[in-house]
């Protein structure tokens, strides 16, 4: 497939290691798509409650990761010699999260996670997963970043469980390259050629500070879940559409949307 002329630039603002995979899904797909990541991933300040959550992992009965960075930076707290236990169940929020867990090691019977085609990869969606499960006197760790939401910890200790959180990273806002104040710039004189795709609330925030008093009416923004969008509409991108966190439903709105290549979307 091939992108028609003058195609809009998709700015993906993932953290990094996530924007490269997803340009380079997109540019496969023939889009023209760059990396603009408005959240960064830092090390944890204190390492220690990784390398305790580690040497009591076999007492858990289920490890719940949200997100690939939780898990990549989990693992690489492993310490020496410390292995995943047989009996803990890894839950993972999405499939980029699922394929970072396999990648370290983990097997199918140890993993749990929405279905590729779930309308959503939400805390919502993997509790339907969890629910039935036997959760009274149950031992949860959730692995996450400096904070987040505390909806799935609620779900689990109404249903018995004692549920702990360990932070695996930090987000911080991100210092822009030379080429990327660059890119940026170029959406804000073009705002009808560039698409901002966001999978994060955050990274919507972290834009506005950079931004300051810019006017975002213009601009067009695609996310991939209602409170992603709400936040977009806020923060004032005239132009907001959702499509479900795959490459494959990405791809299949981009092909829908712009077949005229002028074309702004509703």
């Amino acid at each position: 497939m091939t992108s028609p002329q003058n195609i809009h630039r998709v700015l993906v603002t993932r953290p990094v290691a996530q924007a490269i995979q997803w340009v380079q899904h997109l540019q496969q797909a023939g889009w023209d798509a760059v990396a603009l990541p408005l959240i960064q991933i830092a090390p944890a300040t204190d390492t220690q409650p990784l390398l305790d959550a580690w040497c009591g992992l076999h007492t858990r009965q289920c490890v719940v990761f949200v997100s690939p960075n939780a898990a990549d930076c989990f693992f690489r707290a492993r310490p020496t010699h410390a292995v995943w236990p047989e009996h803990v169940r890894a839950a993972a929020m999405g499939p980029g999260t699922l394929h970072a867990l396999q990648c370290h090691g983990l097997q199918p019977e140890q993993l749990v996670s929405p279905p590729s085609d779930a309308p959503q990869f939400d805390s919502e969606t993997l509790w339907e997963l969890l629910a039935a499960w036997a959760w009274e006197r149950a031992s949860v760790l959730i692995v996450r970043g400096d904070g987040g939401r505390d909806w799935l910890s609620e779900r689990l200790q109404r249903a018995g469980a004692t549920v702990d959180h360990v932070a695996a990273y930090r987000r911080t806002p991100p210092t822009l390259t030379t080429l990327q104040q660059a890119l940026w710039s170029e959406a804000l004189a073009v705002p009808a050629q560039h698409l901002w795709f966001f999978s994060s609330s955050e990274a919507i925030e972290n834009l506005q500070r950079l931004s300051g008093a810019t006017d975002w009416g213009p601009s067009q923004a695609l996310t991939t879940h209602p409170r992603i969008a709400h936040r977009a509409q806020q923060a004032g991108f005239g132009h907001v559409r959702e499509a479900r966190p795959t490459v494959e439903a990405v791809v299949a709105f981009l092909t829908s949307i712009w077949r005229d290549p002028g074309r702004h979307f509703p």
